[in-house]
């Protein structure tokens, strides 16, 4: 999604919107978005917006915030169903006052739901949580799933509040998810304040974006395993999105040796990491992801759903079918399927339109 600034206007509750996303500038003149009178999404507008911050070539797709419009883009794509993700919502867990976090999630996911309805059978939503409270979150998740028809939530792999993600307070989240037969998606951003691996190695933004997309999955996903978690809820189905997948390989192979050598300094674990993984876990490839061939070789073409990234500048639109299609040349028609329709399908628990279904977004 491109949350437009009806997001807070329309859907905040009164007493928090004074303390909304809103455009500003940076200290440099630059763009950037206040929230909560704290500077954020410095480095993601650079990235957007190019080192010149140069609006005159930018031009946001009108998908983003109008569903007509990306229905249009979809059929051109031969995207039958999307699931859909935010972009400032990456950014409101900057700030550190659970309430008004808790607030900024239930506008979000009211507005996508608003969004959703107008084709519910090809609009998927995935709930924004707060993780900063984690109560607040089951009881947004229930909101979501059992009132806004969601399915899935959403959230980054940083620490919040100081809490890694395999932390024990959320115990009763993944109990949740589990209950309720949706997945727990992880999705990073490039953030400004909140903890992220790399942060204390670079200052530049390129360089950030480099290390924290793939390094904070990889964490999430060693804390999600090695510390139990799948181990004590083998119902609870994780989703690790848009970091590229050539990643996976190396660590699950790189888990799987620890465990063999280490594993009386682990915690117990009836199963190598990477069997964990395969039964409960998914990982997004995007259409430039050339190296999709050696991660179906190494985990499975059960385990890859397809991302198209779009909006984002840094998309492929119009043709992210078609690179995708190339990026996967080699692989057997039924692997395709799996990975852009059937995967995605099953993880969310979609009804694919036919027998001939095309990509899941």
């Amino acid at each position: 999604m491109t949350e437009p600034p009806t997001v807070w206007s329309d859907y905040l509750e009164a007493a928090y919107r004074e303390r909304a996303p809103r455009g500003t500038l940076d200290e440099n003149g630059h763009p950037c978005m206040l929230l909560d009178g704290r500077l954020v999404m410095r480095h993601a507008m650079l990235l957007t917006l190019g080192p010149e911050y140069d609006f005159a070539d930018y031009r946001p797709r009108e998908g983003g915030w109008n569903p007509a419009a990306r229905l249009e883009d979809m059929d051109a794509e031969g995207i039958d169903v999307a699931v859909l993700f935010p972009s400032i919502g990456l950014y409101v867990s900057e700030t550190n006052d659970p309430k008004l976090l808790a607030a900024l999630c239930r506008a979000y996911n009211d507005w996508l739901a608003d969004y959703c309805r107008h084709a519910p059978d090809r609009l998927v939503g995935v709930a924004l949580l707060p993780l900063l409270d984690v109560e607040e979150s089951i009881r947004e998740l229930e909101r979501a799933t059992e009132k806004l028809g969601f399915r899935g939530a959403f959230f980054r792999p940083n620490p919040y509040a100081n809490r890694a993600i395999h932390d024990a307070a959320y115990e009763p989240l993944w109990d949740c998810a589990a209950t309720l037969g949706v997945p727990v998606t992880v999705h990073e951003g490039l953030s400004d304040s909140m903890p992220t691996l790399g942060r204390e190695r670079f200052s530049n933004a390129a360089m950030l974006h480099v290390l924290s997309h793939p390094f904070e999955q990889m964490a999430a996903c060693a804390g999600l395993i090695l510390t139990g978690v799948l181990e004590r809820h083998p119902s609870l189905r994780v989703a690790f999105l848009e970091s590229g997948s050539g990643w996976l390989p190396y660590w699950l192979e790189r888990m799987d040796s620890h465990w063999e050598t280490w594993r009386k300094v682990l915690p117990p674990l009836r199963h190598r990491p990477s069997e964990y993984f395969r039964r409960q876990c998914v990982i997004s490839t995007e259409p430039d992801d050339d190296v999709v061939r050696a991660v179906v070789e190494y985990v499975g073409d059960d385990s890859i759903v397809w991302a198209s990234d779009y909006p984002h500048p840094d998309a492929h639109f119009p043709g992210a079918v078609t690179k995708t299609l190339e990026s996967m040349a080699g692989l057997s028609a039924d692997t395709r399927r799996k990975i852009l329709a059937t995967n995605a399908a099953r993880l969310y628990g979609l009804e694919l339109p036919s027998k001939k279904a095309r990509a899941v977004s």
